[in-house]
Parts: structure tokens; C-alpha cells; sequence
């Protein structure tokens, strides 16, 4: 199993030897599955302001969502703004944060961005991939998340889940996340970026899982390269499918 993880497995090879406008007709095919089968796909982090989103994100790094979301209201009234993050009792912020893992790293990278918001931006969190990319603790993945979510700026978020589900499509066969943002951006609108990123996430998430994928009831299957890495009988593979969509999505594959 592990060997094929973000490869296509021999039954797949086929697809590799696709054209570049049948790589581009076929990924478009499963973004418009995709589409059907997550109409309300979102990021999964609750916030009400540009800085909380940036701050839940750099909170969500291997932790998940679910626990960001309860540490994030205690922390969200303790520090409201930038410059109560640069002022921060460690200690203290430390001890708000630790339920999402990897708290001193997080407090420090949470410190410093307030800092460095007050000094270079007026405290507000800036809007373009080069000026964010730029503050402590954020990469490109927490950039674009921030730019599409806070200010409707288009771009492909790539974490763990997009960068596993888009090799086991072949969309791309890269590990490197900055690659993978730019090869899978090349085969879809621009305008579409954003909501293709929480798609892909969701469906990481609910179906193509990294150990065990539900194959077998996956709406996407007929486009996949990897498909049967996974268990593909459907009775089996249903029962790996996960989210408050289940059934939507079971409904997907029985009435194809």
C-alpha cells in the first residue's frame, strides 16, 4: 500500500502517457465532480477577521481544524489585535495554545508576527502573497489560504491532502509544494483556484484518505489513475467514507 501513495499503480500507467490536453480535459472532468460532490466546500476554521484566520492557520499546522476551532475563542478575546500578540506573556500564551500541539514554536511564531505586523503594516495584515510570505510563521500554503478566504484573492492551497490527491490524479508528480501550486494552477481558471483547493481538501479528508482510500465509492473514480490502491468494493469502501456529506456522496456513486 505504502508504495503506491501518491502514485499511480500499474493499472494506471496509462495514464501517464496521456496528452497534455487529455491531462487537462480529464482534470477538469473531476474538478466538476468535485464540484457536485462539495457544493459548500469552505475552510474549515472559524474567524471573523483577517488576523484570526492567520492566526488559526498557523495553529492548524498538524493539528486539525476541529481542535483549532475550540482553542481559537478563549485566544481570539485574549489578544484581539497585533500588538496584544507582540506583548504576549509567553507563558500564558503558551498555555492557551497547547492543546493544538507544537505550542512553543506556535508562541513564538505568533509573538513575532505581532511585531512584525505593528512595525511594518499598522498592525493590519497585508494583502498580497509577497508582503505576507514574509512575516514570521507564514509560508505560501498560510498566504494563500489568508488571501483567498480575507480578501477573495484567488490561489491553490497546498497541504498534505492537496499535494497527496493531486499526485495520486497525476496532475503533477511533485513533492514540492511551490511546483505542485504552479503545475495543478496551469490546468484550471484562475477564478477557480480557491474553491478547487477546499474541494480537493474535502474530498482528502472524506474519501481519498492517505492509509486506506474508499475506492470503491469514490464519485471520482472512473478519472483516477490510482483508483483500487484503496478497497474497491463498495459495501467495504462506503464504510470509510467520513464528513456530514456521506450520504450525498454515496448517493454520487449508486445512481452513476
Amino acid at each position: 500500500m505504502s508504495s503506491t501513495v501518491g502514485h499511480a499503480p500499474r493499472q494506471g500507467r496509462a495514464f501517464a502517457e496521456q496528452s497534455r490536453l487529455s491531462l487537462v480535459r480529464r482534470a477538469r472532468r473531476m474538478k466538476r465532480c468535485l464540484d457536485v460532490a462539495y457544493p459548500n466546500a469552505h475552510c474549515e476554521l472559524n474567524f471573523s477577521t483577517p488576523l484570526e484566520l492567520l492566526v488559526a492557520v498557523i495553529l492548524s499546522a498538524q493539528c486539525t481544524d476541529e481542535r483549532v476551532n475550540q482553542v481559537t475563542p478563549a485566544l481570539f478575546a485574549r489578544y484581539p489585535s497585533a500588538a496584544d500578540y507582540a506583548a504576549a506573556d509567553r507563558a500564558e500564551l503558551e498555555e492557551l495554545i497547547r492543546p493544538t500541539g507544537f505550542f512553543r514554536n506556535k508562541a513564538s511564531s505568533l509573538i513575532r508576527l505581532g511585531a512584525a505586523l505593528v512595525e511594518r503594516h499598522d498592525g493590519e495584515v497585508p494583502g498580497t502573497l509577497e508582503e505576507l510570505v514574509r512575516l514570521p510563521g507564514v509560508g505560501r500554503k498560510t498566504a494563500n489560504v489568508v488571501l483567498g478566504e480575507a480578501f477573495g484573492v484567488p490561489g491553490i492551497t497546498v497541504d498534505t491532502h492537496f499535494s497527496r490527491l493531486t499526485r495520486r490524479w497525476l496532475w503533477t508528480d511533485s513533492d514540492d509544494p511551490v511546483k505542485i501550486e504552479h503545475e495543478v494552477g496551469e490546468l484550471f481558471p484562475r477564478k477557480e483556484w480557491t474553491m478547487l483547493s477546499h474541494r480537493v481538501i474535502f474530498h482528502g479528508r472524506r474519501i481519498c484518505h492517505a492509509r486506506k482510500p474508499a475506492c470503491g465509492a469514490c464519485p471520482l473514480a472512473k478519472d483516477c489513475p490510482s483508483y483500487g490502491i484503496g478497497p474497491t468494493e463498495f459495501d467495504l469502501a462506503a464504510k470509510l467514507v467520513k464528513g456530514p456529506e456521506r450520504d450525498h456522496l454515496l448517493e454520487l456513486v449508486t445512481n452513476s
